[in-house]
């Protein structure tokens, strides 16, 4: 899980960009990266927060009308900012590309850019190797003649001829953009859109049609941009530099994007997959309420509160359907980052306490029920639990909006082995003896389904669910052809 942004017009596009990766900074605070272009490229790169990284001074220096930038949760490769995103390639052309999504068959693939396609790397990143590969695909497509001397409509041939040859060979997953000295902005999503991509416009000063594309809207509305719609899944989009747009399906395949978005890593105010993240999240807790109901009958708490803040949604709508009061009774620190995407584990614990403290006053005496958006490692939980009973609670629920976490991703989520998750090596009662809770309720897979497909005109055929005990989709591929 990272956070991509691509913008091209006819002016600096700098500030847009920094502001942009503001705005998904919740996708990424290991590090981030700009780089832009106008006869040349500009690249900043760094360790830690847009803010930390990029001053005055480094956004002046980054000149051009097209750019992209990239905020940094690592899934593969080191930590170190030789890894920090975009990556660039001066052959053919210059090259720049930032992804977000994970490849599975890397290994055998770096092999290949190495040894066949004579290709260095720098880095053990699948983002670099990802690049050189689709560089190297794109430049063989193109044959000998200059990129700049060719037109718009041949470039754009040779860009859908080096995707489809990067799909056939790639397993994983992959929301890109790239960009092209002398000829334009590139966006690319996977055949099954396991990661989010979307496309935003607006009309610039000079009448002409500016464009971006995005892992989330967050910052449309505040660089005034509109929505248009979703990088469909296997589709490449070029604008070239007379603003124009290009677009082609290259692959078509089953619809799969990754449920933990919607669960997690999202913002509630991005729309997703034509999907609105608040919405889904409100159904979530609706079916909780009612799974709650079945399972428990007249039992109900005193207080719900969420573990904020991303299951504040849910624990709304829980509470209203169980007709019990919603407290925000943990005040989260919010200059504190996401511990589930914190290095490590003994950063993950610490964190816990910087950043929530209960409130005793809606919690001393009381039944809590407490609503957290997933249990990974059960750490986190834990540490919640504990606090709260140290703060006077009498009982206290832990309820999640997520089935139990069984298997690791593969696609993009930093879920490495599954001695990491709890859910793996413990059942529900044992998960509920380790973190201390009077009662444990799991969000059912179909249910959590339902919540995020109910609405909206999406198109999914199922949700990828491999982490929760479903399918990986590249095995699944697999099966099919033998």
């Amino acid at each position: 899980m990272c956070g991509i942004v691509g913008i091209i017009a006819e002016r600096p596009i700098a500030n847009d960009i920094y502001d942009s990766l503001v705005q998904l900074q919740h996708r990424g605070q290991d590090a981030a990266g700009i780089i832009t272009c106008n006869d040349r490229l500009h690249i900043k790169k760094g360790l830690g927060l847009v803010r930390d990284i990029f001053e005055s001074r480094h956004i002046q220096r980054l000149k051009g009308s097209m750019g992209i930038g990239h905020t940094r949760y690592p899934t593969s490769g080191r930590k170190n900012e030789d890894e920090v995103q975009p990556f660039w390639t001066s052959v053919p052309n210059g090259i720049a590309f930032a992804h977000n999504g994970n490849i599975v068959n890397y290994k055998e693939l770096r092999e290949d850019v190495i040894m066949n396609r004579k290709r260095y790397l720098n880095t053990y990143s699948d983002s670099e190797m990802l690049m050189q590969l689709f560089a190297d695909v794109l430049q063989r497509c193109l044959g000998n003649n200059s990129s700049h001397l060719i037109s718009d409509l041949t470039f754009f041939d040779g860009l859908c001829i080096a995707s489809s040859e990067l799909f056939s060979m790639i397993k994983g997953s992959v929301s890109a953009v790239c960009i092209i000295k002398d000829r334009g902005l590139i966006a690319l999503r996977d055949p099954h859109g396991i990661r989010p991509l979307v496309m935003g416009e607006k009309i610039g000063e000079n009448g002409k049609k500016e464009y971006i594309f995005a892992s989330e809207d967050t910052m449309f509305y505040m660089l005034g941009y509109t929505l248009v719609r979703d990088v469909s899944p296997g589709e490449l989009i070029y604008i070239d530099q007379k603003g124009k747009l290009h677009s082609r399906i290259i692959q078509h395949k089953s619809f799969t994007p990754c449920i933990f978005e919607y669960v997690y890593f999202a913002r509630p105010d991005t729309m997703m997959n034509n999907i609105n993240i608040y919405r889904a999240r409100l159904r979530m807790g609706e079916n909780l309420g009612k799974l709650w109901k079945e399972r428990y009958g007249d039992i109900r708490p005193d207080v719900i509160i969420p573990a904020p803040s991303t299951a504040n949604t849910m624990a709304l709508a829980m509470a209203k359907k169980l007709h019990v009061n919603y407290s925000e009774g943990l005040y989260k620190n919010t200059f504190i980052g996401r511990t589930f995407i914190m290095s490590n584990q003994k950063e993950r614990m610490q964190s816990v306490r910087y950043k929530l403290v209960p409130q005793r006053l809606e919690i001393q005496g009381k039944d809590v029920m407490i609503v957290d958006d997933s249990i990974v490692r059960g750490t986190t939980s834990r540490e919640i639990v504990k606090m709260v009973r140290e703060f006077g609670a009498h009982k206290i629920y832990f309820v999640s909006a997520c089935p139990p976490v069984t298997q690791p991703c593969y696609y993009g989520v930093d879920i490495p082995t599954s001695k990491e998750l709890i859910a793996a090596s413990k059942n529900e009662e044992e998960i509920r003896e380790f973190l201390k809770a009077d009662i444990l309720l799991y969000q059912r897979l179909e249910d959590l389904i339902e919540a995020v497909t109910r609405k909206g005109n999406h198109h999914i055929d199922t949700p990828c669910t491999a982490c929760l005990g479903g399918s990986y989709i590249h095995l699944q591929e697999e099966e099919d052809k033998s």
